[in-house]
């Protein structure tokens, strides 16, 4: 039987995980805004977003990496470790390819004659989609494997 404390571990690994998720909707939510307030641009308060949204990244990282030390060290669990370690690693490939993307937007925005800018952006968002995909998979497989000591 899996212990509790496990079980616990598990279920906030997900819960940090979501906050992820959301932390992503109000970084993309905030640049729609920012982009809105063109040409005239209101810097600051995206700055202000954009530092807020690091911060709880930052948060989130750091705690998940708590949990894939303690799921290697205390649970004898390098695979779930391992999950999570190419989950970071994707995690930090959508953040810049999500910072990739705002910056395309802009320039589309800010340079509507500009070829390719579209282009572009299909691209990144091409990226993303496979990105995504990847995560998901990691995800699955971490839901999978910490499922079959139950």
């Amino acid at each position: 039987m899996v212990p509790t404390d496990f079980k616990a571990l598990i279920q906030r690994f997900y819960v940090l995980q979501t906050e992820r998720v959301d932390a992503y909707r109000l970084f993309e939510e905030g640049h729609e805004a920012y982009l809105r307030t063109g040409p005239h641009y209101d810097f600051d308060h995206y700055r202000q977003l954009v530092h807020e949204i690091t911060q709880a990244f930052c948060g989130i990282s750091k705690e998940v990496l708590e949990i894939k030390e303690r799921l290697h060290q205390d649970f004898d669990r390098p695979d779930l470790s391992e999950h999570i370690e190419k989950l970071q690693s994707k995690e930090k490939q959508k953040l810049e390819l999500t910072a990739k993307l705002q910056l395309a937007r802009q320039r589309a925005q800010d340079h509507p004659e500009e070829e390719g800018c579209q282009d572009k952006i299909q691209e990144i968002k091409q990226d993303i989609i496979k990105n995504i995909e990847a995560l998901s998979e990691i995800m699955q497989d971490f839901k999978y494997d910490s499922e079959e000591c139950d």
